[in-house]
């Protein structure tokens, strides 16, 4: 089983459009899959017909309240199941600040499912906290979508620079350009001859 988070500090890269998309094309495999939205506003959930409403649910699942699996609902494609997003997920760094080794919260969670799916897809929210954190420590893979400019790429080297200071609560780094504009002068240069970066880059882009 393979938990993959789709990551970036910066918003607006294609993290949702990736994870969404990886989480089809994997359960269109015959994977066990599961998407879980982690972002309050709701985006992934919005592609699968599912509305971020203020349930408590990730809330009642850090407390321990509830099995995750209570929350898991299928969708409408074969193998794909889906944890929607939950707008109470604003509280959910001050529920996680009060709790006990709260970067493992999310490994404890999920836990409950790991023998049921192939595949774990994270669409996480665009910042650096407790709840990203977490993340790290829960995934097998974090996967950065980059948009190749000079702003995303400062970006990307923030992130490679918290993971060498924080080397353990890490996992493996992965990224791909995305929103690519061949037409644009930086874009081309910047995906023909990626600049060398502490992280492997794949070979595959969006545009």
């Amino acid at each position: 089983m393979n938990i993959i988070a789709c990551y970036n500090i910066k918003g607006g890269v294609g993290k949702t459009a990736s994870a969404v998309n990886l989480a089809h094309l994997a359960s269109q495999q015959g994977a066990r899959t599961l998407l879980w939205d982690l972002d309050p506003q709701g985006a992934s959930s919005f592609y699968f017909r599912a509305r971020a409403e203020a349930s408590n649910a990730d809330i009642s699942l850090l407390r321990r309240q509830k099995s995750i699996a209570n929350h898991i609902e299928p969708t409408q494609y074969d193998n794909l199941s889906l944890l929607a997003a939950d707008r109470s997920d604003r509280n959910m760094e001050m529920l996680l600040d009060s709790s006990k080794r709260p970067e493992r919260k999310l490994s404890s969670i999920l836990q409950g499912v790991m023998d049921h799916y192939d595949f774990i897809f994270l669409d996480c929210p665009p910042n650096i906290s407790l709840l990203s954190e977490s993340v790290f420590h829960s995934s097998d893979t974090l996967l950065i979508p980059t948009i190749p400019t000079t702003l995303s790429l400062r970006t990307l080297g923030q992130i490679i620079s918290y993971k060498k200071e924080n080397p353990k609560m890490f996992p493996r780094l992965m990224t791909f350009f995305s929103m690519v504009d061949r037409r644009k002068t930086m874009h081309k240069l910047i995906v023909d001859r990626p600049p060398a970066l502490d992280t492997q880059i794949l070979g595959s882009h969006i545009p």
